[in-house]
């Protein structure tokens, strides 16, 4: 038997707490029921992901739109031919359970949630519109919400109770339903024809307590009863509530129903993804398995629990000492009662505010139709068959249905490296429960009166942060400033702190691991600049920490007292994080609407999901995918970005996630970020087009008009506004995922980039004993040097200049100089990485790929050089940042070297715009 078999077996239902069409057209739905699932619940926000976020209901949607129907009307008709959809799927669990399960439930109106006489109507219509059996209406636990689940349930209705949150209300459910089952009997009405469940919410009510038990801990650092209470408190409520049942369904009263063929009111559990990733993510599953219970499950819970879940009667385990910690509560200065009733109350907000979302999706969608919107299109000429073979092939094998389900075995038959890195594939719903810590986090920066917030961080960890300052900040007077560093140059160190006044500057320490070398440097360095301008007392407010639990620069938060510590899903990699605390922490301080982006994250999260088929071009991040290997299998293996400019620096994230995701094995896909449109003769016949073009931007559509009449493959990719990078950041990461089945090699592993870690330590080392490097004598800065080495080229090949020097306006366009000439002369793609920063990104790709790279290592002289202490605090230093960086960049190229890979440096002295000049003066 399957684990949800098992469960059934023990008394326990699951549910899925997912809908949409596809799931159920394409089989999906079946295949769960086939597995051991029993029903499905839905809500506005469930609807409002699957209509905005996929084409499944496009074609009705439209129709509706012709006959005039009203949104109101549309959405309806959509939910309710879903519902009976489902329904229909359903009736055998219904029929062979006799009547116990296979139910779906819908969901009155939210915004009638106050209203009783609405909600009676509104519920009656529903039901009898729908005329299933096997259907359940969700009314919300509220106090207008009681007297219509008593009068429902007398009319013979089921009933799904939602957003119950405490005790009391569940007390108040239960006696509710069995006062309409009296009613129902004394109409002379058949209590054997109804069924109803109860809903505890879960998860939100540990999120909710856990914030103030941070609260106590903040105030009183000695406060291990509070550390000992955190991630407790919706479990326990959960094993009270059952012990509740049992007492409630038993005795006179239920036994005389009982008689009568009445069912017991099941407690449901909801709410049971985990927020935290520092918490199981099976907890709300494995701790309340029971007899007459249900469980219902959104896909990413559901997939956990097929994975690891632990199927044991548990519900009754430790009830004292469930009781207990609910007690412990108050002693704490935690007010359960009123966080359940705020819960509540934020809960029939977020319906009713999901509800006028879905309302505006489907008006939003149906201009879309009407207005003929573009969807994402590509002209591939002769490559658009491996492209369909490819999708065909996918539908076959499952593909995007088993890289939800967390199938390693999509990329390669050991699970190293990627059961552990698909985090990504549901942080957005996670991330939705911190908006009000993010919010928390936003008030109190902006009360300290922070005018700047430097980010100290590398790759994963500073790129995403760089899209959201580039193309959000400065919306906001009274919001900071907010600088990106990643550079280990010394210029750039200093250029930071000169700006800067460290009384009104916040430092977010941003790494994964919490052992980057650079960042730690900076973290160090800038601790000490900050100690010694306001005192040590005072420094540690000034920063806050984004890392994995229990890494060393979580230590070092709670050593040195930072403002607040973010601790990031651990099963989600760098390049991967831009919608985890990595990214969205920086967005929120720049002013980004973290519910709208993710709201936009979330709706292509569900246009790539499990269940919908590909082979129709809707999941768009399968279709994306299969393009981009498809065709770097062909050899257009240089993708090239052309970005409308209100976009920022957008591929640079992307530049940094295809790179390192696709280079190893002797095989990448080069991402070339930045470099200038030119016309179609310049190009050779290894380039693959992206075209991201904002709506109403049209400087570059002639450009890539010629392109594609030329014959180069182009996608494009068109956004209504700026927070569609929601969309495409979910959209980008699902696809290179497919792209790296596509190329059977591992997306999640960075197997080369130790290398140039272990050289620039083995330099470092040198440096130790000795006092200086090892040698590397540079090649001369002649013409003649440059044209040498680049006579080496080939066709397919691509230039990459790499510049260990201080990142300014002026060397940008030296480096974009140099790089135009050097793909006019070559006609070879071009890309321009500072250094070490390339390093984490990709430098993955140019010791991995098939080794078709010339690199231009390009260093030059520190005017002034910058110490770093040993220790934040210490007045010692035994290294600067000097040395860090030409030790990083002397460890690269004997890499590469090492790799066989061509490449040359080039010293530049202590004139960088001048020596560029001068090697771009060799191509002319």
């Amino acid at each position: 038997m399957s684990k949800f078999d098992q469960l059934a077996e023990l008394g326990q239902a699951i549910w899925l707490d997912f809908i949409r069409r596809s799931l159920i057209t394409s089989g999906e739905l079946q295949s769960l029921i086939d597995e051991g699932v029993r029903g499905m619940t839905s809500n506005p926000t469930i609807f409002e992901k699957a209509i905005a976020g996929s084409d499944d209901y496009d074609s009705a949607l439209r129709r509706l739109t012709v006959e005039g129907s009203s949104v109101q009307e549309i959405y309806e008709a959509l939910a309710l031919e879903d519902i009976r959809r489902a329904a229909e799927v359903l009736r055998p669990v219904y029929d062979r359970t006799a009547g116990l399960d296979g139910y779906v439930s819908l969901e009155v109106n939210p915004k009638l949630a106050h209203d009783t006489a609405g909600t009676i109507a509104e519920a009656r219509r529903l039901f009898g519109a729908l005329e299933q059996p096997n259907v359940m209406i969700k009314v919300p636990a509220t106090p207008a919400g009681m007297p219509a689940i008593e009068t429902l349930i007398g009319d013979g209705i089921n009933i799904n109770v939602t957003l119950i949150f405490s005790l009391q209300v569940y007390q108040a459910v239960a006696n509710a339903y069995i006062a309409g089952l009296e009613r129902l009997d004394a109409a002379g009405g058949d209590p054997t024809s109804v069924a109803s469940v109860a809903s505890f919410f879960l998860s939100r009510i540990d999120t909710a307590v856990d914030r103030q038990l941070d609260e106590v801990q903040a105030r009183a650092h000695d406060a291990p009863l509070a550390a000992s209470l955190k991630g407790k408190s919706a479990v326990a409520s959960g094993k009270v509530a059952y012990a509740q049942f049992k007492e409630i369904f038993a005795g006179e009263r239920w036994e005389r129903l009982a008689s009568r063929g009445a069912r017991v009111q099941r407690p449901l559990w909801a709410s049971t993804s985990t927020k935290n990733p520092a918490y199981p993510d099976t907890m709300y599953v494995d701790a309340l398995i029971g007899p007459h219970t249900v469980n219902t499950l959104p896909p990413s819970t559901l997939d956990a629990f097929r994975d690891h879940g632990t199927v044991a009667l548990t519900i009754e385990d430790g009830l004292d000492q469930a009781r207990g910690q609910l007690a412990q509560l108050s002693e704490v200065g935690v007010d359960l009662d009123a966080v359940t009733q705020q819960l509540q109350d934020e809960g029939v907000a977020a319906f009713a505010e999901s509800f006028e979302s879905l309302m505006d999706s489907i008006a939003h969608k149906r201009e879309q139709l009407l207005a003929k919107w573009q969807r994402p299109a590509a002209s591939l000429g002769t490559y658009q068959q491996a492209v369909d073979t490819a999708l065909e092939e996918m539908v076959r094998e499952r593909i995007v249905a088993r890289i939800w389900a967390h199938d390693h075995t999509v990329w390669k038959p050991e699970p190293a490296d990627i059961t552990n890195r698909l985090g990504w594939l549901y942080i957005a719903e996670k991330m939705q429960a911190e908006r009000h810590r993010l919010q928390d986090l936003v008030d109190s920066v902006r009360a300290a009166g922070y005018t700047d917030v430097l980010l100290l961080g590398m790759g994963g960890s500073s790129l995403a942060p760089e899209v959201f300052a580039n193309v959000f900040g400065g919306q906001s007077d009274d919001l900071p400033d907010l600088r990106v560093l990643d550079s280990t140059v010394p210029g750039a160190v200093l250029a930071q702190a000169e700006r800067l006044d460290p009384a009104r500057t916040l430092f977010i320490v941003a790494t994964k691991s919490g052992g980057t070398a650079e960042t730690l440097s900076f973290f160090k360095y800038f601790y000490n600049w900050t100690a010694d301008a306001i005192g040590t007392g005072r420094a540690g407010e000034h920063f806050l920490a984004i890392t994995d639990p229990g890494s060393k620069l979580a230590a070092l938060a709670e050593r040195y007292q930072f403002r607040a510590t973010f601790l990031n899903d651990p099963n989600i990699g760098g390049r991967y994080s831009v919608l985890s605390f990595f990214g969205l922490v920086p967005a929120a301080l720049v002013g980004v609407d973290i519910e709208t982006l993710l709201e936009k994250s979330l709706a292509m999260a569900c246009n790539c999901g499990a269940g919908n088929c590909p082979v129709d071009g809707d999941n768009n991040g399968a279709w994306l995918g299969a393009i981009l290997g498809e065709l770097a299998r062909a050899g257009r293996d240089k993708v090239t970005f052309i970005t409308s400019p209100s976009l920022g620096n957008f591929g640079d994230w992307l530049e940094q996630l295809i790179a390192e995701s696709t280079g190893k094995e002797g095989k990448g896909i080069l991402p070339v970020v930045g470099e200038p449109l030119g016309p179609p003769q310049v190009y050779g016949d290894d380039r693959l087009f992206v075209y991201l073009r904002l709506d109403g931007d049209q400087t570059h559509d002639a450009a890539v008009q010629a392109l594609e009449e030329a014959g180069q493959p182009v996608v494009r990719l068109l956004l209504r506004d700026v927070y569609d990078l929601g969309e495409q950041f979910f959209l980008w990461e699902f696809a290179t995922a497919v792209t790296g089945y596509r190329l059977a090699i591992n997306p999640f592993n960075q197997p080369n980039v130790e290398a140039a870690k272990a050289m620039a330590r083995k330099a470092i080392a040198a440096y130790s004993e000795t006092g200086t490097l090892p040698d590397d004598e540079p090649a001369p800065l002649t013409p003649t040097a440059l044209t040498g080495f680049l006579a080496q080229a080939q066709a397919g090949d691509y230039v990459a200049l790499q510049a260990y020097v201080q990142p300014t306006d002026e060397t940008d366009g030296a480096l974009l100089v140099f790089r135009t000439l050097l793909r006019e002369r070559l006609r070879l793609a071009t890309t321009v990485g500072y250094g070490p920063r390339f390093l984490h990104s990709t430098g993955q790709l140019h010791k991995g790929d098939g080794g078709n790279g010339l690199f231009i290592q390009l260093t030059a002289d520190d005017p002034r050089d910058v110490p770093i202490p040993d220790e934040a605090g210490s007045p010692d230093s035994t290294m600067s940042f000097g040395v860090l960086k030409m030790a990083q960049a002397l460890g690269d190229k004997r890499a590469l070297l090492d790799a066989g890979r061509r490449v040359i440096r080039f010293h530049l002295g202590d004139d960088t715009v001048g020596g560029l000049k001068l090697l771009a003066g060799a191509l002319t």
